[in-house]
């Protein structure tokens, strides 16, 4: 199986085959048939499909299933750029992480893709002025999958949270397109200061597990934050830090560490080094 679709695929297209990959796993796990068919099969359209199973990963006992899906599929048809970044957040996980043969693995199984997507419909929420029930989703995406993304927050798309477990992102953060983030990063302010005060992440970044960026700093594109790293100051493009406090160690060895997710450390000295 290649690892990549190709550009032009549709969400039509990117919806048949999931369809297929869902079949063929019926036939190998037959005792998985009645899963598969609800979580995929029985619907009509990739959004109907989404916004089932973002809602039974939502679910409250003061609010159900029912009505949780039908805020998510409001959403969905109000603003189809939803639904757009949630397919190229799939392909982005499909292509970068080794552990996903498919695309119905993390549209099933993967927590990060789930909070990023159930934070897309918070996210819609919050800028129509409905911030109780985005603030809603925000707790139930704590609770129920242990990643904590205020409202607020822009976050573009091929973003892909790795494992995702313990992610924070704080309320005037922003990450752009195509950056990749591994379980317990903090994107944080420094203290009861209001106003904009989280980091901004540019495109192509990879958080490494572990780090926090602290403050309203900058992550330059195309950087690379170490494991375990604490980042204070903005961070040039296309150096990799790391540390605690980070330092720069050298430069990743390609333009977009995210897409190729290599989390050694990049120990040539750079001229700014």
């Amino acid at each position: 199986m290649t690892r990549h679709l190709n550009k032009q695929d549709t969400k039509e297209d990117i919806w048949q085959r999931m369809r297929r990959e869902a079949e063929a796993k019926v036939m190998e796990e037959p005792i998985l048939g009645s899963y598969f068919h609800a979580t995929v099969l029985n619907h009509d359209s990739i959004g109907k499909a989404l916004s089932f199973r973002l809602a039974s990963k939502l679910d409250n006992p003061m609010l159900p299933t029912m009505l949780i899906r039908d805020v998510i599929d409001e959403a969905l048809t109000a603003d189809h750029s939803i639904l757009d970044a949630a397919c190229t957040d799939m392909l982005a996980t499909y292509d970068r992480d080794p552990a996903c043969s498919d695309l119905t693995t993390p549209f099933l199984f993967f927590k990060g893709f789930h909070a990023l997507q159930a934070y897309r419909i918070s996210h819609w929420l919050w800028q129509h002025n409905r911030t109780t029930l985005a603030q809603f989703f925000q707790g139930q995406i704590s609770i129920g999958l242990g990643v904590d993304i205020h409202p607020a927050a822009n976050i573009g798309r091929g973003i892909m949270l790795d494992h995702a477990t313990g992610i924070v992102v704080g309320e005037t953060a922003v990450i752009d397109n195509d950056v990749s983030m591994l379980h317990s990063v903090t994107l944080g302010g420094t203290g009861k200061e209001s106003g904009d005060r989280h980091p901004k992440i540019r495109r192509g970044v990879l958080l490494s597990a572990g780090c926090k960026v602290i403050g309203n700093i900058t992550i330059g594109e195309g950087s690379k934050v170490g494991a375990g790293s604490v980042v204070l100051e903005d961070v040039p493009p296309h150096v990799t830090v790391a540390g605690v406090p980070a330092k720069i160690v050298g430069r990743p060895s390609a333009d977009d560490p995210a897409l190729i997710m290599d989390q050694q450390l990049d120990l040539v000295k750079s001229e700014n080094a």
